[in-house]
């Protein structure tokens, strides 16, 4: 079996969701958490803080320089993720078309290297 990345995307700028939208998205979340755990796919797993939140590290003429807020100068933000274990590309694309109607974002599939 292989590892992969089933990253959550949101956009910045959109609607926020409201509170009971979101509380239904945490709950079929957890199932879906629920569900990868048994059916013995599971790896990891977690949600992000806003993208604002992030700092970003980087050495350079061996200086360290941290600046505020994400990486990418993007709308569009990672916001969480699952790590999976998946036979196949085909049955990692199945798990996030569970993912992304449990967390109703879209969900990006990468294999990790090596793989």
């Amino acid at each position: 079996m292989s590892e992969y990345l089933l990253s959550v995307h949101s956009v910045e700028g959109q609607p926020e969701p409201s509170a009971a939208e979101m509380e239904k998205s945490y709950a079929a979340t957890g199932v879906f958490n629920d569900e990868l755990q048994a059916e013995g796919v599971w790896v990891f797993a977690g949600g992000l803080h806003p993208a604002n939140t992030a700092t970003v590290v980087k050495v350079q003429d061996g200086e360290v320089i941290t600046t505020d807020g994400p990486f990418a100068e993007s709308k569009e933000q990672l916001g969480g993720f699952w790590v999976v274990k998946a036979a196949n590309l085909d049955e990692a694309l199945a798990l996030a078309v569970r993912g992304s109607v449990a967390c109703g974002a879209p969900v990006e599939v990468r294999p990790f290297q090596g793989e």
